[in-house]
């Protein structure tokens, strides 16, 4: 059914709006990922498996948000402008560093998921913010950045899970994304943290 609908779903999408579609097929990779965390974590688990089902949770959360925002800005479902608000990379560091304890007492107190639950909340948050202050034109470099992104969720998922091909096939779409971000980055005359963190659009 899944094989159906996104055959059908590329079938019949204009090219024009192919970055939108990648952006949507990003996203839900990413939820894909998270949720084969979760799903890992209802298994008993510890130590570096309990360290990649977080990494799987986390960049799976980031993605899935930062992508569907991606693609209201493609679309026009949200404005394209870059939108940005004084203290926005305060609170982008703050919203780090909370992820951060999180995993760290996540690890520490398995048992208590309170953790999770508040890490899942903070990397959707954060890939929110990732995306919110770049602007539309720009959009194509963060969804091959995204994409990366997904194949970094997917290998994480992969050690949690302890799935060669998962590995594999994460890791080579996590480096192909980064290749493909810096290509365009530099045929942009552009550096990427100058796309990331400038708000240009």
């Amino acid at each position: 059914v899944c094989v159906t609908i996104g055959f059908f779903a590329a079938r019949m999408i204009a090219m024009t709006s192919m970055p939108e579609l990648v952006a949507i097929f990003n996203g839900f990779g990413g939820l894909a990922s998270l949720l084969v965390g979760w799903a890992a974590f209802q298994v008993d688990a510890s130590g570096f498996v309990l360290t990649t089902i977080y990494l799987s949770i986390l960049i799976g959360g980031l993605t899935f948000t930062g992508s569907i925002l991606a693609w209201g800005k493609l679309s026009e479902k949200v404005t394209g402008r870059p939108v940005q608000f004084p203290g926005q990379r305060l609170v982008n560091g703050l919203l780090v560093l909370g992820i951060i304890a999180c995993g760290v007492m996540f690890v520490l107190e398995p048992e208590n998921t309170n953790w999770l639950y508040i890490a899942i909340g903070l990397s959707g948050l954060l890939g929110i913010l990732a995306v919110l202050p770049i602007g539309g034109a720009d959009m194509p470099v963060v969804i091959s950045l995204l994409n990366s992104y997904s194949g970094l969720a997917a290998c994480a998922a992969g050690f949690a899970i302890s799935n060669n091909i998962l590995i594999v096939a994460g890791s080579l779409v996590g480096a192909s994304g980064i290749i493909l971000t810096s290509i365009m980055c530099k045929a942009m005359n552009r550096s990427l943290s100058n796309v990331l963190f400038s708000g240009f659009g």
